[in-house]
């Protein structure tokens, strides 16, 4: 990227081929490109890592099934063996998140996950997922959600409002969190990173060894922001299985 470009040209959509649909535009971007990668690249990983080569498992095989291992206790803890049939879904969601912040800070390749409309279709469409699984589950019984147990009856009027609307913003404080975590990690780098450029060889060891420090910092943010994002989807959706308030 060069380097005249503002710290936030990085997250600019651009059209690699232009489609059009009745219409519609349905352009393949770099963001699209960018899931492309990030998809194929986690399923050559887990295809490769669940063959047997021999009795004794390679490094991928390793790492494969420590993350198959992580994500199933995660489900287990949180979700209880309810979760069982949704573990691939949410297995699924965190390879798709983590491999994108990770593959994010690769140069020259676009981070799909900092933009909030990617965020918040993932999060909309888990709220919308776990919301109509405690509906079937739970039928008209669901709305007890919203009314806080051991409550006195005349602070209902208050506190149920108060609770629909908490439970109406989740997918928006959800989709907020990994998109300006993301967004806002990739601009202060590309800002430190500048200042090598215009500090030259003298001045710019300083900005250098920081940006290398924020970078490992970065990536460390990467993991843990996938994390967070599937350990609310399990929290979310243990309480639409299980009613917990």
């Amino acid at each position: 990227m060069a380097a005249n470009k503002g710290p936030l040209h990085q997250f600019e959509i651009n059209s690699i081929y232009d489609i059009k649909l009745y219409n519609t535009d349905i352009s393949f971007t770099n963001s699209s490109l960018s899931m492309l990668i990030a998809v194929s690249l986690a399923s050559l990983i887990f295809y490769i890592g669940s063959k047997k080569n021999g009795s004794t498992p390679n490094r991928i095989q390793i790492l494969v099934e420590m993350s198959y291992d992580f994500i199933a206790n995660m489900v287990k803890d949180n979700v209880g063996n309810g979760g069982k049939p949704y573990f691939p879904f949410i297995f699924t969601l965190f390879l798709f998140i983590l491999f994108g912040n990770v593959l994010g800070m690769v140069p020259y390749n676009f981070t799909y996950t900092s933009h909030i409309i990617v965020t918040f279709g993932l999060a909309g469409f888990i709220f919308l997922g776990v919301t109509i699984i405690g509906i079937i589950k739970h039928g008209i019984n669901f709305l007890k959600f919203f009314v806080p147990s051991g409550v006195p009856i005349a602070l209902l009027p208050i506190l149920i409002p108060i609770e629909i609307i908490s439970y109406l913003v989740r997918p928006v404080s959800l989709s907020l969190r990994l998109f300006a975590n993301m967004m806002a990690g990739h601009t202060m780098l590309k800002v430190f990173a500048s200042f090598i450029v215009l500090l030259g060889v003298l001045g710019g060891w300083a900005p250098l060894a920081l940006v290398v420090v924020l970078t490992g910092f970065e990536i460390m943010i990467a993991v843990l922001q996938a994390y967070v994002f599937t350990i609310l989807c399990c929290l979310y959706l243990n309480d639409a299985l299980n009613l917990h308030h």
